[in-house]
């Protein structure tokens, strides 16, 4: 096995020895909300929002963006597990804002190595070969960090699968201080109605 394979099996074994009562929490979230954040490692929801296990539930994708697998469970969580009112926080400094399709596509149809950055951009370091299906993809990047909260409230408000009843919050993380900001124009757009 690997080395972060046998981190991650201990850390397990000492997070189940003092499992305790962990096993009866309820399914649906205590506290009645969702978030719908981004992957990257240096955010950690349960402590910006003060949360314990079985508090609420955390979607997370690359930036935090509304896609319709995120959708899908944003709409599970409200209509099987009884949440009433969501987040959405995107962050400073994302990854989702240092690229765009085209060059996420064309780093693919180069190679599947991973890629470097420096101050010129992206560069595929690896040999072929790779593939053009990278470009038919939306990647869901960010050119604009507060204008992509606005985007994907609005997105969630505007599906018809989300009741008018939740309200929709929308918040950039500071990466910096740690700071939850708030966007009023995406949480306006998330208004309940």
């Amino acid at each position: 096995m690997s080395k972060i394979v046998d981190e991650v099996l201990a850390a397990n074994a000492a997070y189940a020895a003092d499992f305790g009562d962990k096993a009866n929490l309820a399914m649906p979230p205590a506290r009645h909300f969702a978030i719908l954040t981004c992957m990257d490692a240096r955010l950690d929801p349960a402590k910006y929002a003060g949360l314990a296990e079985g508090d609420a539930h955390v979607i997370r994708n690359a930036g935090g963006r509304a896609s319709d697998d995120a959708i899908r469970s944003l709409v599970i969580s409200y209509k099987l597990l009884g949440t009433r009112e969501w987040f959405v926080i995107h962050h400073t400094d994302c990854g989702m804002q240092t690229f765009d399709d085209e060059i996420m596509g064309n780093l693919l149809a180069s190679s599947l190595q991973t890629a470097t950055i420096d101050e010129s951009g992206w560069h595929d370091v690896g040999e072929g070969p790779g593939t053009t299906e990278g470009k038919f993809i939306k990647w869901l990047t960010i050119p604009d960090l507060e204008q992509s909260v606005v985007d994907d409230v609005r997105r969630i408000r505007e599906n018809p699968m989300v009741p008018g009843s939740i309200p929709i919050y929308g918040y950039i993380y500071d990466c910096g201080s740690g700071r939850l900001i708030e966007v009023p124009e995406a949480t306006e757009a998330g208004r309940a109605v």
